[in-house]
């Protein structure tokens, strides 16, 4: 267990929206957090990184839990520079990390990195839990590689968690700030055939089940962080316009996503994963927000 008042934390990543609600949480809980930052360190909490580039050892030394969510966003159309910078900003920084951390005199006892759902490919009604295995596509990939780069510090003895992370609500960037403005104005609707599931997860959710992992010792290996109640595409956009209290009947076909976002479009808005968490509900976290039209309604504070 990492003891929660003056524990030493290392953070990578924490720019965007689940940053954002991260930090806070830890500041506020006790923790002495210091950043990884790409760049020049201006404070005393920073260390810089080159991401290409293992650390010296000596630098990541002492700190009792390390989490590392760095990583290109996967929003935005698919070229092959895009699936380059996604590829590589994942899993070369992860191995240069653990690298780092295995060879370091006083090592943490818990790292906790970034994966995604994205690992299990798209498999339409199938109910999927940590057990199951990969699927197919570029993200599937990408995952595979992603958590097997972290591989090296659990058999060096550090509990090692990968974090499979569904769509996260957040009221502060993300996926759900890009669809809200068509909501707004009417013009949202199904993404292709509406049937396809939607694993998703409020990011205070998010951020207390990241507390848990911390906490709870015997959590190892993949963890999904999904809200427990998974929701087809059509049901999504239904809730979204009815707790905006708009119309959802511009439904975008399957060509019209693939001409939009390319590659993406098949493996993010248009696969089907129906993901349940079934690490930390036998570990015994507690959802806050296990129903979707009330996880909206605290975000967008209806």
């Amino acid at each position: 267990m990492v003891a929660q008042n003056s524990s030493r934390i290392l953070v990578s990543g924490v720019s965007g929206p689940i940053g954002t609600a991260l930090l806070p949480s830890l500041n506020a809980r006790g923790f002495q957090v210091t950043r990884l930052v790409r760049g020049p360190a201006s404070g005393e909490r920073q260390i810089s990184w080159d991401p290409g580039k293992p650390l010296p050892p000596e630098r990541v030394s002492g700190f009792d839990a390390v989490v590392h969510l760095a990583g290109e966003s996967i929003v935005g159309r698919w070229s092959e520079a895009k699936k380059g910078r996604i590829r590589n900003s994942r899993i070369s920084p992860t191995q240069h990390l653990v690298e780092s951390l295995t060879k370091a005199k006083d090592r943490p006892r818990v790292l906790i990195t970034a994966s995604a759902i994205g690992y299990y490919g798209d498999r339409g009604d199938e109910i999927l839990r940590e057990n199951r295995p990969p699927g197919e596509g570029f993200l599937a990939e990408v995952c595979r590689e992603w958590e097997a780069a972290s591989q090296p510090a659990a058999q060096a003895g550090i509990r090692t968690v990968q974090m499979r992370t569904g769509l996260v609500l957040s009221p502060v960037g993300g996926a759900l700030q890009k669809m809200l403005l068509p909501f707004r104005m009417g013009l949202g609707g199904n993404m292709g055939s509406g049937r396809q599931w939607w694993s998703w997860i409020n990011v205070q959710d998010w951020v207390e089940a990241l507390h848990h992992i911390l906490k709870s010792d015997l959590l190892q290996g993949a963890v999904n962080l999904v809200a427990p109640r998974p929701v087809t595409n059509a049901e999504f956009t239904k809730t979204l316009a009815a707790v905006l209290s708009r119309p959802a009947i511009f439904p975008m076909p399957a060509f019209a996503a693939r001409l939009a976002f390319g590659q993406m479009a098949d493996e993010l808005l248009l696969a089907s994963q129906r993901v349940e968490p079934a690490k930390l509900i036998s570990s015994g976290y507690t959802f806050r927000h296990s129903d979707l039209k009330t996880a909206l309604q605290a975000i967008l504070k209806r």
